[in-house]
């Protein structure tokens, strides 16, 4: 099955043989369905701040801020915005009976009508050599614009990462992703010494448009905000790349017969975050920005989420220093299981009763001392799917999990009604905590749950294959992380899956209305 050729590929990449077998094994057998209890809600397991509680956690971020804590925001930015222009892509490659009907209705009339609200419009203009305020020649031209616009005679914004696109406007001046983020983090994320800290994950081919942006724009940014930036970059580990196989399972070979190597999602991306050294993790994707004028809610749930952690970081550091110290101290360890249970909302195995003193408390440490996430939830307003639940672990105890649609069974009656009863979805708002009650990082590839992958179809060349998903960055990649879940209002959630979605009123300039 592995031929000479592929040991080479093997070796280039760092990927074992055994790993190879492994995962084929895995396409035979499958992932099982996540087992989920109930939705997470905020009557059960996500906390609803009020004004003073927002309050009293801003200034525990800010005393962990002022006690040394060091702070790094974390942007999964890999992957070109293919996906961003699906609908001008299907326009342009349409005929030209359904080009016309197009332009009547639907994302391609929307597009060409409000042409001149996007960040990109200026530029779009001069390689056109047209004005846009002409709406007949406009939608005349719809497919040569467009062309323009996505293909490499012109801007190329087919082939180009979301982070380096135009996204919104500052008076003249277009701004892309990155340096939204930038503003952002100098809005929340300096540490004591006006240090910014900032790490991109992107993909190689990738890395000099981001540098480029960076070297031209952090002076400015700099001189506005008063701060110093520390911007960093990575690409994904070509040993996380998983192996395609065709529809019968044996590994898919390419047409000079290569094993065909694909990557592995974003839960490749702990190893990533593994490498990186800071107190508080903030993790957000790079098509959720908006203009700095509009950022006051996600600057008070920021600073209000890290205190979340800062807070409760600090209760469990305390309580394991304790039990370092108080050996014997029973009457600690049961109120160490109070706390989990009310304020983390730990369940206890069902044999928690008829554990000696010794495994009660080794269990109470086993379970505290891991790394802690705090996680923003915004209330569904449209169909319920991925978000926060119950989940019902191997050993039957039940946990915190942000969960994907994918990984529940929609078949099964009893678990999709637990989907529409749920209330929250997960808007990737994470803040995290990588180190232990010593000071030193944890190892966050030992708490991977590495039966929540999944199998998904894909082609190639007009040929169907399988790929092998690993389980993703906030779902299985976090599931043995000690988990709060916190309600976030939806105006902190604002990302740009469509070309179109720019056109919203969040991603426009101060002065413009609504379109």
């Amino acid at each position: 099955m592995i031929k000479q050729n592929d040991r080479t590929l093997l070796k280039s990449k760092n990927i074992t043989e055994e790993k190879v077998k492994e995962q084929l094994s895995q396409f035979k057998i499958g992932f099982p369905f996540m087992d989920i209890k109930a939705p997470a809600s905020t009557t059960n397991g996500i906390l609803s701040l009020d004004e003073e509680q927002k309050l009293m956690f801003t200034d525990q971020f800010r005393n962990g801020i002022d006690n040394g804590y060091t702070v790094l925001k974390f942007v999964p930015a890999s992957g070109a915005a293919t996906r961003m222009f699906k609908d001008l892509f299907a326009f342009i490659n349409a005929d030209k009976d359904k080009q016309a009907q197009e332009k009547k209705e639907g994302p391609i009339k929307d597009f060409l009508t409000h042409i001149q609200h996007f960040a990109f419009s200026k530029e779009l203009e001069q390689i056109c050599d047209m004005d846009f305020s002409n709406e007949q020649a406009v939608f005349d031209n719809g497919v040569h614009i467009i062309k323009k616009l996505l293909l490499p005679e012109g801007l190329n914004y087919g082939k180009y990462p979301k982070g380096v696109l135009k996204f919104h406007l500052d008076g003249e001046e277009a701004i892309t992703p990155i340096e939204e983020h930038l503003c952002e983090g100098a809005t929340y994320g300096q540490d004591a010494q006006g240090n910014v800290n900032i790490h991109f994950t992107v993909s190689g081919d990738h890395q000099p448009l981001f540098e480029e942006i960076v070297h031209k724009k952090l002076p400015r940014y700099e001189a506005k905000y008063g701060v110093t930036f520390n911007v960093s970059y990575s690409t994904q580990k070509e040993y996380t790349d998983t192996i395609a196989v065709n529809t019968d399972n044996t590994p898919f070979r390419t047409d000079n017969d290569q094993l065909l190597f694909r990557p592995g999602g974003h839960g490749a991306l702990i190893e990533n975050l593994n490498d990186l050294n800071a107190d508080i993790i903030f993790i957000k994707n790079i098509d959720n920005v908006i203009p700095a004028y509009r950022l006051r809610d996600t600057i008070q749930y920021k600073e209000a989420l890290a205190g979340v952690l800062y807070f409760y970081q600090q209760k469990i550091f305390a309580y394991l220093r304790e039990l370092d110290n108080n050996q014997d101290d029973n009457d600690l360890v049961n109120e160490i299981i109070d706390f989990m249970q009310v304020e983390l909302f730990i369940s206890l195995p069902e044999m928690i009763d008829n554990y000696s003193d010794a495994e009660k408390r080794l269990y109470v440490q086993s379970k505290l001392n891991r790394p802690i996430r705090v996680c923003g939830m915004v209330k569904n307003e449209g169909e319920p799917g991925g978000g926060p639940f119950w989940g019902i672990g191997i050993n039957g105890e039940t946990s915190l999990q942000i969960v994907e649609g994918s990984q529940i069974d929609m078949n099964d009656p009893q678990k999709r009604k637990i989907v529409q009863q749920s209330t929250h979805f997960n808007p990737v708002d994470l803040i995290c905590g990588t180190k232990n009650y010593q000071g030193e990082k944890f190892n966050l590839l030992e708490y991977v749950d590495p039966n929540t992958g999944f199998i998904s179809e894909k082609s190639i060349n007009g040929k169907k294959l399988k790929a092998l998903e690993l389980p993703g960055l906030w779902n299985g990649g976090m599931s043995d992380w000690t988990t709060i879940f916190v309600e976030v209002p939806i105006s902190t959630f604002n990302p740009v899956k469509t070309v179109n979605d720019l056109l919203r009123i969040q991603h426009q300039p101060e002065t413009t209305q609504s379109h």
